[in-house]
């Protein structure tokens, strides 16, 4: 295991069916290809030693023979290798048959499981042949190639640094599957042997099955199904291949192909532990299961000598808050809803006449206007209600300041201007401090100008006002203390930089009218700035934010690696290092000592900003990361970030 991945294999081999020996031969091919990539465990199809439409010579005496002689052919192989292979095979013990997959590693059979529920509907017959492995005694130790070999449905295999457990086929159909048992009591990764055949619908319904035992048990889940080979009489198998965590589909293999098939890759243990660590239901089965069923045998694995030459092959999302492509549009919509359905209920709560918010023409707050306006039109209310204050002051652009008026105008909101140059001019002078020296405290207090302003109003125009700081703000503390990081109500608050871009961008290409959308595409355009710093002397924003604390593409991926996951700095730095290593368009390249350098800026800026936090308004959640102190994250304030720092000090750019 490398930076918690475990490289993972799925062997689907061409079949002759009864001739033990050719199957061996195409396994361990498999076998030698899945060692060469590193893989730590490769598994293959429901039994694959003898194939699974062999019918009625399964009781044959010969093929029974040839599947323990190719079981010991194997264990050779495997003598001198670090993987650790899953097999299956029809195994006779004590005058009946069980359908079994035998783990076998360094020589050795590590254990065997039966197949606890037998298909015996429709084209499936096994219950003519096998037994259930659920009556097996829970202590049972077989005799098997020469060796003691524990037996039962009851086993998990231990390889140092994870643990794993299997299944066959028709235990993924049963009302409560094994693979629950079994990822409740440790095994992180579970493995299915299948012979499931090809129907007209029943692969997306496959598919359905492991995302949502994956999900529910919190695991890695690798299906494997025969295919090429298996007899057509009646049926066809496909080679279905599937490896899916926590819900997520990271693989498939082909469908129908005529050649074997080897798919290799990792799965993410320490994201499952994690998800683990925080879902107190799952720590209740756990105590549950262990009441009702008892513990299960623990058999311990050999790990592999070392990672050295490890390749992360899985592509790494650098935009993790971002749905996939098929999902956009609802998933926008979404969040859309999420946000302005909260703010009904905060409207017709506090019975306001009004809601006000400043409009800068950044991003920000354009995405709150939006909001506004949804929210407004849902409750049937003329969007005059909205009061939208634009406040000049000494760094606002005509970019920003015309499209803030724009957006307004098109948006049919009331517009107020209200500029705070001289407000905060007097205020310096109150304070005794030199307008030329544009410090801290020459940037918040225009923020903190602001903020009266629109409290104000909110008191004169019997209203609140709505927050327009995200999510990468709070993160950073990019905000200022009782400036725009106070409000009444944040409907950003659980909304990153990164998907913001994208709530705007299709708000303007799906519900704006053509003037409005124009507007928008420009402010999309617009550097992120808080413009609290003169224009530069071309007129332009002189002040760009991910200049000054680093690229929200970058910090975003941070957060969200570090809250959702709980990561140490040098797991975020490594993955980090593949997402943004250039392949994804939508993203820049960042170099090793940049992602560094950045890592270190967001360590130390969340740490030391998490009083900002804790004094948040109230916003709705609208993903799987939060920084609200009555929601996802408790931190005290005055918590050292020193071990993340240190630890940022020793990564190699």
């Amino acid at each position: 295991m490398y930076h918690g991945f475990v490289k993972v294999a799925l062997g689907i081999p061409e079949v002759r069916l009864g001739d033990c020996r050719r199957n061996t031969l195409a396994i361990e091919s498999l076998i030698a290809r899945a060692e060469g990539q590193g893989a730590e465990v490769v598994c293959f199809p429901e039994l694959s030693l003898t194939g699974y439409t062999v019918g009625d010579l399964v009781q044959q005496q010969l093929l029974l023979d040839n599947a323990e002689q190719s079981l010991l052919r194997l264990m050779e192989v495997t003598r001198n290798l670090s993987v650790a292979v899953i097999v299956g095979l029809p195994f006779s013990h004590e005058g009946v048959i069980y359908n079994c997959a035998a783990v076998l590693q360094r020589g050795r059979i590590c254990g065997i499981v039966p197949k606890s529920f037998l298909s015996g509907h429709k084209e499936f017959y096994e219950k003519r042949w096998f037994v259930s492995g659920r009556d097996l005694p829970a202590d049972t130790v077989v005799r098997l190639c020469g060796q003691s070999v524990p037996m039962g449905v009851n086993l998990l295999f231990e390889v140092g640094h994870f643990t794993f457990g299997i299944e066959i086929c028709e235990d993924l159909w049963a009302p409560v599957p094994p693979s629950t048992a079994l990822s409740v009591q440790g095994a992180e990764i579970v493995f299915n042997l299948s012979a499931t055949d090809e129907l007209a619908g029943k692969h997306d319904y496959r598919c359905q099955l492991v995302r949502s035992q994956s999900a529910r048990s919190i695991c890695a889940y690798l299906f494997v199904g025969a295919g090429y080979g298996e007899s057509t009489q009646d049926v066809l198998f496909g080679g279905e291949g599937l490896i899916c965590e926590n819900g997520h589909m990271i693989m498939q293999a082909d469908r129908f192909s005529l050649k074997e098939q080897l798919l290799v890759t990792e799965v993410d243990v320490n994201t499952l532990r994690c998800e683990r660590r925080v879902n107190t239901s799952f720590s209740f089965a756990r105590r549950q299961s262990l009441a009702e069923k008892g513990r299960f045998r623990r058999v311990e694995l050999e790990a592999p000598y070392s990672t050295d030459g490890f390749q992360l092959t899985r592509t790494i999302n650098p935009l993790p808050f971002l749905p996939e492509p098929s999902e956009h549009d609802a998933r926008m919509q979404e969040v859309l809803n999420i946000q302005s359905t909260s703010l009904v209920r905060r409207i017709a709560h506090t019975e306001a006449k009004t809601v006000i918010l400043g409009v800068s023409g950044g991003l920000d707050s354009t995405l709150a206007l939006l909001v506004c306006v949804r929210a407004f039109d849902a409750m049937h209310r003329d969007r005059k209600g909205i009061v939208g204050i634009t406040m000049p002051g000494f760094g606002t652009t005509n970019r920003t300041y015309e499209n803030a008026l724009a957006m307004m105008r098109s948006l049919g909101v009331t517009v107020r201007e209200i500029p705070i140059r001289d407000a905060c001019l007097q205020h310096f002078k109150d304070l005794g401090h030199n307008p030329a020296q544009r410090d801290v405290t020459y940037e918040n207090s225009q923020a903190r100008e602001r903020a009266q302003i629109l409290m104000d109003v909110a008191n004169q125009m019997n209203g609140f006002v709505v927050g327009t700081g995200d999510l990468s703000e709070l993160a950073l503390g990019w905000c200022t203390y009782g400036g725009d990081q106070m409000s009444m109500y944040g409907v950003n608050a659980g909304v990153p930089k990164t998907l913001i871009r994208y709530l705007v961008r299709w708000y303007a290409e799906n519900e704006a009218d053509e003037a409005t959308a124009a507007t928008l595409l420009d402010v999309l355009d617009t550097p992120v700035s808080p413009e609290l710093i003169p224009a530069d002397d071309n007129g332009d924003i002189a002040q760009k934010t991910e200049d000054l604390v680093g690229p929200y593409e970058l910090h975003d991926f941070f957060l969200y690696q570090m809250v959702r996951y709980g990561y140490r700095p040098k797991k975020i730095f490594y993955l980090a290092s593949h997402a943004f290593d250039g392949h994804d368009p939508r993203v820049a390249r960042y170099s090793g000592e940049q992602i560094r350098h950045w890592l270190t800026v967001f360590c130390r800026r969340f740490f030391s900003q998490q009083f900002k936090r804790n004094a948040l308004p109230d916003g709705p959640k609208v993903g799987k990361v939060s920084l609200s102190p009555r929601g996802d994250w408790r931190m005290p304030s005055d918590a050292s970030s020193a071990a993340w720092l240190d630890e940022c000090e020793e990564l190699e750019g």
